[in-house]
């Protein structure tokens, strides 16, 4: 399968990602609460990449950022993993 963008911004040359989190195999509310967690401990404008495997996470990532003001920058998906990246408000 190929890469599919489902509603993505690409990233930039420029842009740097200062935290990668993987949540692959774990199921909601999993990957949302690791997030929250990885993101406390992040300073405001700094970006992090997640790596998640639950196809309900795209939804959960988008309603994620509406809900606490944290930007979604990219959403695509690859062969059964869902890549976001988010900075932090």
């Amino acid at each position: 399968m190929a890469e599919q963008a489902l509603s993505t911004k690409p990233l930039n040359a420029n842009d740097s990602i200062d935290k990668e989190l993987d949540v692959r195999g774990l199921v909601c509310p999993l990957p949302i609460l690791r997030t929250k967690q990885s993101l406390a401990a992040m300073t405001s404008g700094q970006t992090l990449r997640i790596i998640a495997t639950d196809p309900a996470s795209a939804i959960d990532f988008q309603v994620f950022s509406e809900q606490t003001g944290n930007k979604l920058l990219s959403l695509s998906q690859t062969t059964g993993e869902f890549i976001f990246v988010l900075k932090k408000k």
